[in-house]
């Protein structure tokens, strides 16, 4: 029978607990007269009788708890029940002040055992008040609830005590639990620990764990549910759910898996464990579900184990980490495409050198150093204009991956456009680009270093927030003044750029390059600039292409936090 929905595995449920109920009844039969026919059958002999007791609890001979206290016998009376009571029990006569209201009692009998190890048992207190051997019964509400037993004749059900004691070996403190009922003018009282040792220590690994544990006695119906299993099902602790209502919870998808389970528990077969699903008050929990039947000599189980561990929080911390990786292989894949494309539009937007800058006795050479990270805005810019001069200029534009590249572009065009504009000297050129920039609100911001070179090598430039270009003359290099220096492009509107004159000799050697060549998070830029220096002025003669590729060597790629791009001017 296919057991794809909830009806059908309670159906299965049913028919094997009345079919092995049914065998028992048979195998067990039953004693003549040992089961009463009538409710009057079950009153006992003595109390048929009529005779009372003043306690209320009982009649019959040989109850006298009411007797007088001088002629008590402890071995004729209730007293003589306490060793048959598995915890902590006394017999409580109360102590009344002069206005006959009871403000203590006197411990009369008790048993043998200790509520915790540490405690003495109620044996070795008879005859001493309650609060001297549990000075916190009134301060937490014990002495009067028992008062009100006394009174009322009704029975105390676990009420919490918190109790301290200072021993030889320091101080001990436990949580009790108290009932207690009137018999005969005293209260019998029974304590027990909240938690034993062994309880705590199951209750603290379910928890830990995430687990719990159930047994189904098939033949009472009887079920037991563990703290922890009503934990993760959220359930009141000494509510368990019985076989049939976990069939309701089980979802549609896995009742093939919850049946088969229970279909081999039921055979009297140890299934392997199973993860299975669960709705719980609006929420799915995934629980791996192991089993054992308790099985009787005949061969027919009696009773399931379940053992449940709830790996909820497994399965989801797996879902998001592969989802995060996912996520992570995706970033990477189009972070892999956008630096393809990015860089394949910068190979075509780079500029090639015209053979008019050699006629007019320069040699340029130019390079782009990617970092490990997104492709940059940088660029650079060197042609021969219609005039004479020739338009030198780098920059870097804000930012990485496609949209600096992008900005890079406008800014490289709109240099180019603006060149060409008659009485356009280096400070205009840099001032209009400022303003082309401050207009456009996606622009954000760029540094750059704008020039033009004339026929008598006489160099005149702009510098919008750039840093310095580096002069490499005989075997000296050194940064040009930069007193002139102006604002970033795309913040200040209107700001006017100031020009600085820098005359050019035969065999020099100017070296323009971007923030990312020399600048280092663990370093000052003009630390970087300096080791720049350095290098240059170590390896003089080298020409514009030898300089470049001595400093690629130089600067390995994988040390750069930022792009780089480079240009070497020689002056020939």
């Amino acid at each position: 029978m296919p057991l794809r929905d909830p009806e059908t595995v309670k159906q299965l449920i049913a028919r094997e607990i009345g079919q092995l109920r049914a065998i028992a009844a048979r195998s067990a039969g039953a004693c003549e007269g040992s089961v009463p026919t009538a409710e009057s059958e079950l009153v006992p002999p003595a109390e048929a009788s009529g005779q009372a007791c003043p306690c209320g609890q009982g009649t019959g001979a040989g109850h006298a708890c009411h007797d007088a206290a001088e002629g008590h016998d402890p071995w004729d009376c209730l007293c003589a029940t306490l060793p048959a009571i598995p915890v902590s029990a006394a017999l409580l006569a109360p102590v009344k002040d002069e206005d006959g209201r009871t403000v203590d009692f006197v411990i009369r009998a008790g048993n043998h055992v200790r509520s915790a190890g540490w405690l003495d048992p109620p044996d070795r207190q008879v005859g001493k008040r309650l609060l001297d051997v549990r000075p916190g019964a009134e301060a937490s509400g014990l002495l009067d609830a028992l008062i009100e037993v006394l009174a009322s004749g009704r029975a105390l059900r676990a009420h919490p005590v918190e109790y301290t004691e200072r021993r030889p070996d320091g101080l001990h403190r436990t949580s009790l639990l108290y009932d207690a009922a009137a018999c005969g003018g005293q209260v019998l009282a029974t304590w027990r620990q909240a938690r034993d040792r062994t309880e705590l220590l199951s209750l603290e690994a379910q928890f830990i764990a995430s687990m719990g544990w159930a047994r189904y006695d098939l033949l009472s119906g009887e079920t037991i549910w563990s703290d922890g299993l009503c934990g993760i099902f959220r359930t009141t602790p000494g509510r368990p759910l019985t076989l049939m209502e976990l069939c309701d919870v089980v979802l549609l998808e896995d009742l093939p898996l919850w049946g088969r389970l229970l279909r081999a528990l039921l055979d009297g077969e140890e299934p392997p464990g199973t993860d299975i699903r669960f709705a719980v008050q609006g929420d799915v929990r995934t629980l791996h579900v192991v089993g054992r039947p308790v099985i009787s000599t005949d061969g027919l189980a009696w009773a399931l184990h379940l053992i449940a561990r709830d790996l909820t929080t497994q399965i989801r911390g797996r879902q998001r980490l592969a989802a995060t990786r996912r996520q992570t292989e995706r970033f990477r894949e189009e972070a892999v495409a956008e630096r393809r494309v990015a860089t394949a539009l910068r190979e075509a937007l780079l500029p090639t050198h015209s053979e008019q800058i050699v006629d007019l006795g320069y040699r340029v050479a130019a390079a782009y150093l990617p970092a490990e990270a997104a492709v940059g805005g940088d660029w650079y810019k060197c042609r021969a204009l219609p005039d004479g001069r020739i338009l030198l200029a780098i920059g870097d534009a804000c930012g990485h991956g496609l949209s600096a590249v992008a900005r890079m572009a406008q800014q490289r065009h709109g240099l180019a456009g603006l060149a060409h504009t008659p009485g356009s000297d280096a400070s205009r050129l840099t001032g209009w680009l400022n303003d082309l920039m401050c207009a456009d609100p996606a622009a954000e911001t760029a540094t750059a270093v704008i020039g033009h070179l004339h026929g008598d090598h006489l160099l005149t430039w702009a510098n919008a927030g750039h840093p310095a270009p580096v002069l490499v003359r005989g075997g000296t290099a050194s940064p040009l003044p930069t007193h002139h220096r102006g604002p970033l492009l795309g913040l200040l509107p209107g700001h006017p750029y100031e020009t600085a004159t820098t005359s050019l000799e035969r065999g020099d050697l100017l070296v323009l390059y971007t923030d990312g060549l020399v600048e280092r998070r663990d370093a000052d830029i003009e630390e970087g600039l300096r080791v720049l220096c350095r290098h240059l002025a170590e390896h003089p003669g080298l020409g514009a292409e030898g300089t470049l590729e001595s400093v690629m060597d130089h600067y390995a790629t994988g040390d750069l936090s930022d792009d780089t791009c480079l240009v070497a001017l020689e002056v020939t």
